[in-house]
């Protein structure tokens, strides 16, 4: 049963964290889209989002570990 949990619970992070990644993404290319003087300044604030939104798998896997006992 653990190993299920475990299972559900990455998963679901890698899901999240794509669906995140691809909201974040796809705004950002309207937004360049709507305004290119923008770039860099909406590049940067996708980068940092990205990086944010990246951090949900890596606690997914954590507590995978948390939850197996390793």
């Amino acid at each position: 049963m653990n190993l299920i949990a475990a299972a559900i619970a990455i998963g679901l992070a890698a899901v999240g964290a794509g669906i995140g990644n691809g909201l974040i993404v796809g705004r950002t290319v309207e937004g360049i889209a709507r305004q290119p003087e923008a770039r860099g300044l909406l590049q940067t604030t996708m980068f940092i989002g990205v990086a944010l939104v990246e951090a949900l798998p890596i606690i997914g896997v954590v507590i995978a570990f948390m939850v197996l006992g390793r």
